[in-house]
């Protein structure tokens, strides 16, 4: 077993490569769209639909692209504009590409959950926003769990943003913090101060929100040891009750923006990894407990009770505690999943904007789920949500497990994984490590390696 912090460092640097982060399998390079039509996703949202509406709902993301300032660390699809005259004619589209979802559902979805990302959704007004939800719900049934959550900027969002979607039925909020250390902010030009903070916090709480989130990064330019102390410091005097911890994910051949730095603003891998080690064990210390990957809660969190009873669910949004079979993404560059099939929607605004005003679909591109994937898929959630996974297959094993076994041995040999012939087990070390280990599954990787850079760092 693998004890000592130089060993712990030597892994860190020994597994720090280019990594899918997994919020679907097979990752979005891989998918086939060469053999996927519109048509045939389609039907595959029609047959999930018929299959779980009855049972639990469906979910909805809502992607809201627009931002006054462009967050250089943002790897987001962002158009940045002040013009908030845009506001309506995409709020329509959104709307009117749903009415295509409803005919072809052909009966009133039960609305499970809704969550509006971006970009950022306080961008828009109290009352477009109104518009939108009151829009997406008039030829629905919210079920009687429902939940509904959405993304906010601290400088930006006011007291009637939080009053209007806690009408309509919000009672989660996630608010963009990233660091509250001044340099940082300012080289990733996101600026918000901690008062700014703690008042949306104590509005939303006085309000009746139930849940608030932040989202906080590590590894970003210029940031250090001691400013992600007091971070995690001003944090703990706030106290969400989720924190989304995420690794920054340096991709400037895909994000210009991030150009406004370079790597010798960045922390190495082990410097990176003392980030993450320092926040982790802050957290900790102030009562957050450790759910899946980059993701913490407080005792009596709904994600805390999900895991325990082996319902976490991770998607495009993250980890849930609600696992609904068919996920419908609206808006530019939106992803749906029907669990048979995925589809991701155009990514220009003037693009998406023209066809939805043809009546078209604005599907980009999509995959049709094998056999095979979706069998590695449930594997690779299984590793994801419940740190193990197993099978148990009346006649031989299948060769793409039995190689993903051959390729976890090294893993086993550092400490990472317990395997059997029929099992693989994350080990405490190994949640640190939980892209290296599903990477192991990942066959459609393996046939076809990268010749580019696809994925950011592991670590």
């Amino acid at each position: 077993m693998i004890n000592s912090e130089k060993s712990v460092a030597s892994l860190t640097e020994k597994y720090n490569v280019a990594a899918p982060r997994y919020t679907s399998y097979p990752t979005v390079p891989y998918w086939d769209s060469d053999h996927f039509t519109t048509g045939e996703w389609m039907q595959s949202v029609k047959l999930s639909f018929n299959e779980s509406n009855d049972a639990g709902g469906i979910s909805l993301y809502i992607h809201l692209p627009y931002c006054e300032n462009l967050c250089t660390y943002c790897g987001c699809n962002t158009r940045i504009t002040k013009n908030h005259r845009v506001e309506e004619p995409y709020i329509k589209a959104v709307l009117g590409e749903w009415d295509m979802y409803l005919k072809i559902m052909g009966d009133s979805p039960v609305i499970r959950e809704i969550h509006l990302g971006g970009g950022t959704p306080t961008f828009f007004s109290p009352a477009n926003l109104e518009t939108l939800i009151k829009g997406l719900l008039d030829k629905a049934t919210a079920h009687p769990q429902a939940q509904f959550s959405f993304e906010a900027h601290p400088a930006n969002t006011t007291v009637e943003h939080l009053q209007v979607l806690h009408r309509l039925g919000f009672t989660r909020l996630s608010l963009g913090i990233q660091d509250f250390d001044p340099r940082v902010q300012f080289i990733i030009n996101r600026h918000q101060t901690f008062e700014q903070v703690q008042s949306v916090m104590n509005s939303a709480r006085s309000i009746g929100y139930t849940s608030v989130n932040f989202d906080l990064i590590y590894g970003l330019p210029l940031q250090t040891m001691e400013g992600l102390a007091n971070t995690m410091h001003l944090v703990s005097e706030l106290m969400p009750d989720r924190i989304a911890f995420y690794s920054y994910a340096h991709v400037p051949w895909l994000k210009p923006g991030q150009r406004r730095f370079t790597e010798e603003h960045l922390p190495n891998a082990h410097e990176k990894n003392k980030l993450y080690e320092i926040g982790r064990s802050l957290l900790r210390t102030y009562g957050f407990t450790e759910i899946g990957m980059d993701h913490f809660a407080l005792q009596g969190d709904e994600l805390l009770s999900a895991e325990d009873t082996g319902k976490l669910h991770r998607n495009f949004m993250g980890y849930t505690a609600n696992h609904t079979q068919l996920l419908i993404g609206l808006g530019v560059s939106s992803i749906s999943d029907s669990w048979y099939a995925f589809s991701q929607n155009v990514k220009g605004v003037e693009e998406y904007l023209k066809l939805i005003d043809a009546g078209e679909l604005p599907v980009l591109k999509g995959h049709l789920l094998t056999g095979e994937d979706l069998a590695l898929r449930q594997h690779i959630l299984n590793i994801m949500c419940k740190g193990e996974t197993s099978w148990n297959y009346d006649n031989a094993v299948p060769a793409v497990l039995i190689q993903a076994l051959e390729r976890l041995e090294p893993l086993e040999a550092d400490g990472l994984v317990e395997l059997s012939p029929l099992s693989v087990k994350v080990t405490p070390l190994g949640k640190n490590h939980l892209r290296i280990i599903c990477m192991a599954l990942d066959a459609r990787l393996w046939a076809n390696k990268p010749t580019t850079q696809l994925f950011s760092m592991a670590v």
